[in-house]
């Protein structure tokens, strides 16, 4: 009887990880422990960063809404503070792109804001 070896389908496993971990640097690509080491590390960092990405933009947005709210004479908490009363409901990302292209929008956006603030 002939003696069964695992001979296509571990090189075919093996193959698949290689394959995934082509432009690594250094033993990193062909050794087929450390290759599957780093994309073990690698799936890891891009579960994680995915997350991150969304809070770091949530950031970005935050941060260039303050400076376009602080030139008007407002400051950011009071102006999503007058917003919500106003009951305008327009995400972060939205008034960033407004405050950076369409000054006159915002500006109307910010008086709103101040006039609900005042009453």
């Amino acid at each position: 009887m002939p003696r069964a070896v695992d001979g296509t389908r571990r090189k075919d496993r093996r193959r698949k990880i290689t394959s995934q971990t082509k432009g690594y640097w250094g033993r990193r690509k062909n050794l087929y422990r450390t290759a599957k080491d780093a994309l073990a590390k690698a799936g890891e960092y891009a579960y994680r960063d995915r997350k991150a990405r969304r809070r770091d933009f949530r950031r970005l947005w935050i941060a260039r809404i303050n400076a376009a709210c602080r030139a008007e004479g407002i400051t950011y908490s009071r102006f999503i503070e007058g917003l919500g009363k106003a009951d305008v409901q327009i995400n972060r990302k939205v008034l960033s792109n407004l405050a950076i292209e369409d000054r006159d929008a915002f500006r109307e956006l910010v008086a709103t804001a101040q006039a609900q603030l005042k009453s």
